[in-house]
């Protein structure tokens, strides 16, 4: 898939959203990029994770590791797509954590799969889960990037977009400035 279908999909999909948001990392933007939307339809969520596990083939990941809620059906589709299984990483009491009976072991060479990186603070989280368990963490993969080069995750990191949707600190927001109401859609919790 090239830039112009990935942000097709997301247009068609009603999930390119304007407006004044509080992103998951804490930042402000006005563009928030809803993948639920996207990934409600099974033939975009697998034709995303075709494109983006071809994008990842060449690190021999044997395990794909991602954060839930938002990296779970990206890396479903991506596990899929490389012929491995899918686990995910969940909040408890904060931290990520393996559950649910998901292990990892020193045999498991896991690539994290996240549906948009902005921060890359998720992303590190989940490498952290992967490192504790004795995983080899041998990259990671979204579907969008929106970081600007910015992640520095510490591993191979490919994406099928980079989009430009600045973020502010919110002490320096220009909408908060401008007294827009502020709308907090992400999955962190």
């Amino acid at each position: 898939m090239d830039r112009e279908a990935v942000v097709g999909l997301f247009r068609s999909s009603g999930a390119l959203l304007e407006g004044h948001f509080r992103l998951s990392s804490g930042l402000h933007s006005g563009g928030y990029l809803q993948c639920a939307l996207v990934l409600q339809h099974p033939s975009n969520a697998e034709a995303l994770g075709r494109a983006l596990g071809e994008k990842l083939k060449a690190l021999g990941a044997n395990v794909v590791l991602s954060p839930a809620l938002g990296g779970l059906i990206i890396g479903h589709e991506v596990g899929r797509a490389l012929g491995v299984r899918a686990i995910f990483a969940e909040r408890q009491e904060k931290t990520l954590t393996l559950r649910r009976g998901f292990q990892l072991s020193s045999a498991d060479r896991v690539v994290v799969i996240e549906d948009v990186v902005t921060t890359g603070g998720s992303t590190r989280e989940t490498i952290v889960v992967a490192e504790q368990a004795g995983a080899t963490v041998v990259g990671a993969g979204s579907i969008i990037d929106r970081s600007g080069g910015n992640s520095s995750l510490g591993v191979p990191f490919s994406s099928l977009v980079a989009l430009d949707l600045p973020t502010y600190q919110p002490d320096v927001c220009p909408m908060c400035q401008a007294g827009s109401p502020v709308v907090e859609p992400g999955s962190r919790t």
